[in-house]
C-alpha cells in the first residue's frame, strides 16, 4: 500500500484517509472537519497559485493549505 500526502493529489482524484501525522490544534481541526481514518476525500481544485487546495470532505468543500494537508496520509481508491 503506497501512501500519498493529501496535498499531492490532483484535481478530480479521490483518496481514502489512512492516518493523520500531526498533533495539537491542527489535528483537532482535521478531526472536527471529519478527516478521520477511512474518510473519502476528493480534490475539487487548486487556487491559481496552487495553494490552498479545495477538497470535498463528507459533503462540504474545505480549503486546506499545503503545509497542513501534507500531514494527512492517504491511499488512492481503486
Amino acid at each position: 500500500m503506497e501512501l500519498v500526502n493529501l496535498c499531492d493529489i490532483s484535481t478530480g482524484e479521490e483518496v481514502r484517509v489512512v492516518r493523520l501525522d500531526t498533533r495539537g490544534s491542527i489535528r483537532r481541526r482535521f478531526l472536527d472537519l471529519g478527516l478521520v481514518e477511512n474518510t473519502v476525500v476528493k480534490c475539487v481544485g487548486h487556487s491559481p497559485l496552487g495553494d490552498p487546495s479545495a477538497y470535498l470532505i463528507r459533503g462540504a468543500v474545505i480549503a486546506i493549505r499545503d503545509d497542513d494537508s501534507r500531514h494527512v496520509k492517504c491511499m488512492y481508491l481503486g
